[in-house]
């Protein structure tokens, strides 16, 4: 985005999406310089119908953000997952499209999320696309066909995040949806590092075809696991121990060709399979098990391997951001899934400031963090750290009294003589409380 206006209109609008919105919110917060809120939602609305407003034109700013935050690292999380933009209400959407079944109308979001590999936290999503009735709207070069369903997205998406030239080697993460021979084997060949959770399938380990369970009996007999870190699941907590097998993936993938389950023949590929299991301490119960397929390279130890897939939640709590926990997205106004897609990446922008104050332990940030909780109104428990709606109160507070000082070129008279007006607007007797 060349233009100054245009420029200028983006950061008011990132600014106006550090409000904690509520389902009730009209649109995008109006800043405390604008004279009158019809201008601003005007304004909103010619930015996001603008033809020289593209989402290659948003996203660039969150890639570039991106590069800078992995400087120096030697690997780093790009997730990807998709989930559904409930809209069956709006009823001026006329390119919503229906997802599964009748009731599930809306448009449906694919995220490229990239988080840190050595503490976990996200960093900027670099891809996105939404899918409305007329055929996909996305960030990227190559825009995926209609009739296109997740796993085939999956590797136009690692090639497009290569093209970027990002200094560090990304792994895609994914959850058992990405549990596809031909697709494991077709993102393998094609060089790129990835990391999934499967399903119970066979493979082949010591000459055997056997079942991931079959495996995790046998080293637990052996007494293979060993334990890694403790955790907490469902509100209980547990000791995590894991065990890692190097396997080969050779039986044929299946398709289904005009209502037919084919054999596709394909190469054999050698994964690691890391196995992690949570144990409650007391009881001995198994709370959960994960079977773990990935090409990353043996330099990384299995219990690194096992947190980073316990990361893929980041974007799980990147779309509950999006949704319910400050941006409201199934409440925008927005006309179109073009206009949607441009906001969706406008709002992002502003989750990646407030991921980057989060991570910033440096004196300066932890006080402004103190800062930001107490303009928020919110209240943490003791020794807990500010969660991102947090962030979000404290920033927007913050940022409308930097305007409206700015706005009042500081001048202490002036805002002595509100504060006057206030207290005269007090009802007798609370003044001198």
């Amino acid at each position: 985005m060349p233009d100054s206006r245009l420029n200028h209109r983006y950061l008011e609008m990132v600014k106006g999406h550090f409000h904690h919105s509520s389902p009730t919110a009209t649109g995008v917060a109006v800043p405390v310089s604008a004279s009158k809120s019809l201008a601003t939602t005007q304004a909103t609305w010619r930015f996001f119908n603008n033809d020289r407003v593209t989402p290659l034109g948003l996203v660039e700013p969150l890639r570039h953000f991106a590069r800078h935050q992995l400087a120096g690292a030697d690997y780093a999380l790009a997730v990807i997952d998709w989930c559904k933009l409930d809209y069956k209400k709006h009823t001026a959407k006329k390119d919503i499209v229906r997802i599964s079944h009748e009731q599930d109308i809306g448009y449906e979001l694919t995220t490229h999320l990239l988080v840190s590999a050595e503490n976990g936290c996200p960093l900027a999503p670099i891809q996105m696309h939404l899918k409305t009735a007329n055929g996909y709207l996305s960030t990227a070069e190559t825009v995926p066909a209609s009739a296109d369903h997740h796993l085939p997205q999956v590797l136009p998406l690692m090639r497009e995040a290569a093209a970027m030239e990002l200094p560090t080697t990304l792994v895609h993460v994914i959850d058992r949806e990405a549990d596809s021979v031909f697709h494991l084997r077709e993102w393998d060949t094609a060089g790129f590092s990835f990391l999934i959770r499967g399903k119970d399938w066979h493979v082949r380990w010591r000459d055997e075809l056997v079942k991931y369970s079959t495996i995790e009996a046998r080293l637990e007999a052996e007494g293979a696991f060993r334990p890694s870190r403790e955790v907490s699941i469902k509100g209980k907590s547990g000791v995590q121990y894991v065990a890692e097998v190097d396997v080969v993936l050779d039986r044929p993938a299946t398709s289904k060709v005009n209502g037919r389950v084919v054999s596709i023949p394909g190469e054999a590929i050698a994964l690691r399979l890391v196995m992690a299991k949570v144990v409650d301490p007391k009881t001995g119960e198994v709370l959960s098990t994960w079977y773990l397929l990935t090409n990353v390279p043996s330099e990384v130890p299995a219990e690194r391997i096992a947190l980073w897939y316990y990361w893929r939640w980041k974007i799980e709590s990147f779309f509950k951001l999006m949704k319910s926990g400050g941006q409201e997205v199934e409440h925008w106004q927005q006309e179109s899934g073009e206009a949607v897609l441009k906001r969706l990446l406008v709002a992002s922008m502003a989750c990646t400031v407030v991921w980057s104050l989060q991570r910033d332990e440096s004196s300066e940030s932890v006080e402004f963090k103190q800062v930001l909780v107490r303009l928020s109104g919110k209240r943490l428990k003791r020794g807990r750290p500010p969660t991102e709606g947090t962030l979000f109160s404290g920033l927007f507070v913050w940022l409308r009294i930097w305007d409206f000082l700015t706005e009042r070129d500081y001048d202490l008279e002036k805002i002595t003589k509100i504060k006057t007006n206030f207290d005269n607007c007090l009802p007798r007797g609370i003044k001198d409380v």
